[in-house]
């Protein structure tokens, strides 16, 4: 679980930095359109925030990988994962544009939620 939580921790700070930073390129990356209201980028920026959080946790859980509080933190991995599929790709299959990182990040956050599902499968170490 280790290797799962130093993964996850290093996209969420890059997605999360690139959101907080440049919110509107990073969702033209992803959508194919830039936010162009101001509140859009706030609410970009609020996301990167959220996954900036995402990311301390997960770097910080690797630390005590067999504790419940980092199995709860996958666990909740897990339906953000799956939820990024199913929203991204929702969006990707129902627009005529996107962005060119959409599917990669559908993807990725497939394996990603593979991946927690499959670490919380194992037993942990006693």
């Amino acid at each position: 679980m280790k290797r799962l939580l130093i993964v996850t921790a290093i996209i969420e700070l890059g997605v999360g930095l690139a959101l907080l930073a440049f919110p509107s390129a990073t969702v033209a990356l992803l959508l194919g359109s830039s936010l162009d209201a101001p509140a859009a980028v706030t609410l970009g920026r609020v996301a990167g925030a959220a996954l900036l959080a995402l990311g301390v946790a997960n770097w910080l859980a690797q630390y005590d990988e067999q504790s419940c509080a980092a199995r709860g933190l996958v666990s909740a991995m897990v339906l953000y994962n799956l939820g990024a599929v199913i929203i991204l790709g929702s969006a990707g299959l129902g627009s005529q544009s996107v962005g060119i990182a959409l599917w990669p990040a559908v993807i990725l956050h497939a394996v990603m939620a593979v991946w927690c599902v499959t670490s919380l499968r194992r037993r942990p170490l006693m």
